[in-house]
């Protein structure tokens, strides 16, 4: 029988073929997830910041009162700003309504040229929720000891600054307006805007698919066109 020729090329193909629509259906699923997630962020940034409640939903874009633990900071991560190296502040913040809250304060210069501002008393922060962050197997090795850490393990910083019953998330804070550029900390902008590069995914792993198949329509065609051996 002639068809039996194609026999082992399908089998071979099918689960390739498999392979590139899951892929392309797996992206699709991320477009999706991060349109509506930008559309979210965008809501909060054009909208008023709302009092933070016991369960807030990550992203959201809150205020908080109370008062800084300036003597229990830390610092996280690394970033570079021009030709100077940083990291982001992080101070843990007391609160009458609620558990104690880590707050990144924004960019600071590892080597601080000038004072860093330390308010003192009772103080209005508004910013957004970021969610907890565990370890990866492949996160940079965090210095409890020094207080620099690269992964936002609440679980984690909490025990190395003394600092017991934090909220399971952290805010960070967003400029005030009128805040100078070169005020430090320098707190974000903005929400977060990620790329949403997943369409071009899309097409990619839909587009090798369909190659896929015309490719073997065509071989197939001209395989079943041959003379039998």
């Amino acid at each position: 029988m002639p068809w039996r020729r194609l026999l082992l090329p399908v089998l071979v193909t099918l689960p390739v073929l498999a392979v590139l629509i899951g892929l392309g259906t797996w992206q699709l699923q991320r477009l999706h997830w991060k349109t509506a997630l930008l559309a979210e962020f965008a809501a909060a940034q054009s909208g008023p910041a709302r009092p933070l409640g016991a369960d807030p939903q990550p992203w959201s874009k809150v205020f908080v009162t109370g008062s800084f633990l300036h003597s229990q900071e830390a610092l996280l991560g690394l970033e570079v700003r021009g030709t100077v190296l940083g990291a982001s502040l992080l101070t843990p913040l007391t609160r009458a309504d609620g558990p104690p809250l880590l707050v990144n304060r924004g960019w600071v210069p590892l080597e601080r040229p000038q004072g860093v501002a330390r308010p003192e008393g009772p103080v209005r922060v508004e910013g957004y929720v970021r969610p907890d962050e565990p370890r990866g197997l492949f996160s940079a090795e965090d210095d409890p000891a020094a207080r620099r850490f690269y992964t936002l393990d609440i679980n984690r910083i909490g025990p190395a600054l003394d600092v017991r019953g934090l909220a399971p998330y952290a805010l960070v804070a967003l400029a005030p307006p009128g805040l100078p550029p070169q005020a430090l900390p320098q707190p974000a902008r903005s929400l977060p805007q990620p790329s949403n590069n997943h369409l071009g995914y899309v097409v990619t792993w839909y587009g090798l698919a369909l190659a896929l198949l015309g490719v073997f329509i065509a071989w197939a065609r001209t395989r079943l066109k041959e003379p039998a051996a």
